[in-house]
């Protein structure tokens, strides 16, 4: 079992926990969602990701023989525990916004109904997993609402935070809208279009760039994308004209250049003047460096023409919000709801659904967000997606995520769709969710 699948990947204190409602026989239904206190300052909204991994993870939960004997020596829990253990599995109910639609503060991402120990247990892991995706969803979401049209690469995975960071960056970000990813597993995992060039080493290797240039169009000539930037951009692109005549000749064309530093904005312009006089119109020019959805704005504005981008550090990483306040509480046991009411991380109890409403041009005009059981005006968000721990329906694919968030992105009020965070988007909480709170609390006290 893999690191990523194996059940010991969880705090401490949810096994401790499990301890505690095992030896007091606390197994009645327990409802827990996951959602985000409030969004950074930096966002204005959020794209919910990550669904199909936490449903693979649910169905897939258990311990194996090697973790459960390594729990019976560590010395914290007693055997008739993990004989309890050994036969644990998810047997829950789950419901989910679809992937991909575009989320605010206190609406439920997830909403798990499960016995007590099971809900409890999956905690960690499905923050991990939801949390991750979600955040950089997010980010490359902006990228793809500030540079409509243009070719995006995710070129984060060398700045990623580890293996599954950088994989799930790539299925992220192409969920997202990016055209594709240069992390070649994201490939064969979930089929995501790749895209590649050359580093400046494979130049530096050379004694002349132009011959680097030509070896690497003999190696690949399908996909001849040369790197410009390693000494001197204009240089390069010069030196380029006539290997690409004679290129031409073995029937193999130049497809595009990248630059890779400097004024991106103006050295795309001396490129491609020297480009299209030289009779390479056709090639395109793609740029990457220290970019993220503010630069691609700038560079855009000022009339840069740059083709496409590789966008790398600031999306895997989500440089400029790189944590969300996602949580997982317990809004309901035993058939009483459930309240949290610590200073600044008060909960709304009870099971909940989000509505949306649309404006007469289709935009979101604005959310609700109420007890299940008291419909609001709008469409509700929360789908059931898993009932007795197996999935209710087979696996999306990434196609039909990637249309739906196009769908949301297009749907967003003007100033989100323009990353403006100075809008509040409305989040009406229903009268009948605020006087559950407040019974609640007469109650506690």
């Amino acid at each position: 079992m893999s690191m990523e699948t194996s059940a010991l990947l969880t705090d401490l204190y949810q096994l401790t926990m499990l301890q505690t409602y095992h030896a007091r026989g606390m197994e009645e239904l327990a409802v827990f969602e996951l959602f985000a206190r409030r969004l950074p300052p930096q966002r204005g909204f959020l794209i919910a990701a990550g669904v199909e991994q936490a449903l693979d993870y649910l169905e897939n939960l258990r311990f194996t023989p090697d973790e459960l004997a390594w729990l019976a020596g560590c010395g914290r829990f007693n055997q008739r525990f993990v004989d309890f253990l050994a036969e644990f599995r998810f047997t829950g109910t789950v419901h989910a916004l679809p992937e991909g639609t575009a989320c605010f503060a206190d609406e439920p991402i997830l909403r798990v109904t499960a016995p007590l120990p099971q809900a409890q247990l999956v905690e960690s892991r499905l923050l991990n997993i939801i949390h991750f995706q979600t955040l950089i969803a997010s980010k490359a979401a902006r990228c793809v609402l500030a540079a409509p049209g243009k070719l995006l690469v995710d070129f984060g995975m060398r700045r990623a935070h580890g293996a599954e960071a950088g994989l799930l960056a790539a299925r992220a970000a192409y969920l997202a809208g990016f055209s594709g990813t240069a992390t070649v597993l994201a490939g064969l995992r979930f089929g995501i279009p790749l895209f590649g060039t050359m580093a400046h080493s494979l130049i530096q290797a050379h004694d002349r760039e132009e011959d680097a240039f030509e070896h690497f169009a003999a190696a690949q000539p399908d996909n001849v994308v040369v790197l410009l930037d390693t000494y001197d951009t204009e240089a390069a692109a010069r030196k380029l004209i006539p290997l690409a005549h004679r290129l031409r000749a073995r029937g193999i064309a130049i497809k595009g250049v990248r630059i890779d530093s400097g004024d991106l904005s103006e050295a795309a312009r001396r490129v491609r003047r020297t480009l299209d006089e030289g009779g390479l119109d056709q090639a395109t020019i793609f740029a990457s460096g220290d970019l993220d959805e503010t630069r691609l704005r700038q560079l855009l504005a000022d009339g840069a023409p740059i083709d496409g981008f590789g966008v790398g550090t600031r999306l895997a990483a989500s440089t400029d919000a790189p944590i969300l306040e996602l949580v997982y509480k317990l809004q309901e046991y035993a058939g009483k709801p459930r309240r949290k009411r610590s200073q600044g991380k008060a909960t709304w109890p009870g099971r909940k659904q989000v509505y949306r409403t649309f404006d007469a041009d289709g935009a979101f005009a604005g959310d609700y967000l109420s007890l299940e059981d008291h419909p609001q005006p709008g469409e509700p968000l929360l789908r059931p997606v898993m009932k007795g721990g197996r999935r209710l329906s087979a696996r999306e694919s990434l196609n039909t995520a990637r249309d739906r968030i196009r769908a949301q992105l297009a749907a967003l009020p003007p100033a989100l769709s323009a990353n403006q965070i100075a809008l509040a988007y409305p989040v009406h909480i229903a009268p009948e969710l605020r006087w559950l709170a407040e019974q609640l609390d007469r109650e506690l006290h």
